[in-house]
């Protein structure tokens, strides 16, 4: 298919409350959208690098300035038969995933349009039903956390992650263990520990977490791989899972046992496909993470979170867990299942935002077209 018209939207989503992690506290998601045409038809594309680069080195206004100048021109006007033929040209450029990514989810929705196939079968998923966990940040007080775990694992929920930092660490760990002794949980540390906190991380092993995701620098891949010959608990990558060639050599290292595959952080749909197929191969389950995005961007999470290797309940909420009203025409909700257990079900394909809201919580729109 030939790209007629990219628009570009960098978009600002007040939240219910602020979610607070190891890198710091958004009140708001700051987000990159993409309309992407050829001829009558429109796919939709979401990239949510946040405000500030502390997730990652990119954050959205750069996301939206590199492309509005550099990317979105290099695709105009060109004949694009695959993902990877669009990864292909924009290969000469080096890093930028996020802005890469709000391009190529563009394409994947476009493709499946034009295709009138829903998103997950065009992306050669065969599940139509995937479990989901259920994540808490850093809470005002204790209290309120256990509070708000008790209320997911009466829900069902079949795992709680737990955001882990410094002076919110073991002794909150604990308290959860202690409330749901039997119950899956595992923490998120966002990049906010080294390889000398081992101790720490020695010591959580008696709390019989699933998993320490992300402990160490966002771009180690050889501390993880020593951190995990020294502790019991599955080490995960996130931020460091940030190309093929960090996650091949995470394998070679025995850097991890599972890896957290966020489309975003990767360069989008085409490069999080190929991640699974490796890690698949190589023996590693992965699970699909998110960026707080809208329901336009979470319809991509939740149809690549239908590919079999992803066997962790994944990073997927409804509109209501974060957002008093949706930036997209459609809003998230999750389903049962036959056990009752909270599940996402893919929209065929993802939901353009709403006009009003779109032009209210835009900060900047660019159009690229010949």
């Amino acid at each position: 298919m030939k790209i007629d018209r990219i628009e570009l939207f960098h978009v600002r989503m007040p939240l219910i409350q602020p979610w607070r992690t190891a890198y710091g506290e958004d009140a708001a998601i700051e987000a990159v959208l993409c309309r992407m045409s050829s001829g009558s038809c429109d796919g939709w594309g979401e990239s949510s690098p946040l405000a500030a680069p502390c997730y990652s080195p990119e954050w959205a206004g750069g996301v939206m300035a590199t492309a509005r100048q550099w990317l979105a021109p290099q695709l105009i006007g060109k004949e694009l038969a695959s993902g990877e033929a669009l990864q292909a040209e924009l290969s000469q450029f080096k890093g930028n995933p996020f802005a890469k990514a709000v391009l190529d989810q563009a394409w994947w929705s476009l493709h499946a349009a034009i295709s009138n196939q829903p998103l997950r079968v065009a992306l050669g998923a065969t599940r139509e039903q995937a479990p989901v966990g259920a994540d808490f940040g850093v809470c005002d007080s204790l209290d309120d956390l256990l509070r708000d775990v008790g209320g997911a694992v009466a829900a069902g929920f079949p795992r709680v992650k737990l955001k882990f930092r410094p002076g919110w660490d073991y002794d909150m760990v604990a308290a959860v263990r202690r409330q749901h002794p039997d119950h899956p949980l595992h923490i998120d540390c966002n990049s906010g520990y080294r390889l000398a906190d081992v101790a720490t991380f020695q010591r959580l092993d008696e709390l019989k977490l699933e998993m320490f995701e992300q402990p160490l620098a966002h771009d180690d891949v050889a501390d993880h791989a020593e951190l995990q010959r020294q502790v019991e608990t599955p080490v995960c990558l996130d931020e460091s899972a940030s190309s093929l060639q960090m996650v091949r050599s995470a394998i070679k290292l025995n850097s991890c046992r599972y890896v957290n595959i966020k489309p975003g952080r990767v360069g989008g749909l085409t490069v999080a496909r190929q991640m699974h197929d490796l890690c698949q191969r190589a023996g590693i389950p992965c699970w699909v993470g998110g960026m707080l995005e809208s329901a336009t961007g979470v319809t991509q999470l939740a149809a690549l979170a239908m590919l079999d290797n992803f066997v962790y309940p994944a990073d997927i909420f409804p509109t209501s867990r974060f957002y008093h009203e949706d930036l997209a025409e459609t809003p998230i909700e999750l389903v049962s299942d036959e056990r009752g257990t909270p599940s996402i079900r893919p929209l065929d394909l993802p939901p353009a935002p709403h006009p009003g809201r779109l032009a209210s919580w835009t900060v900047e729109r660019a159009v690229v077209a010949n």
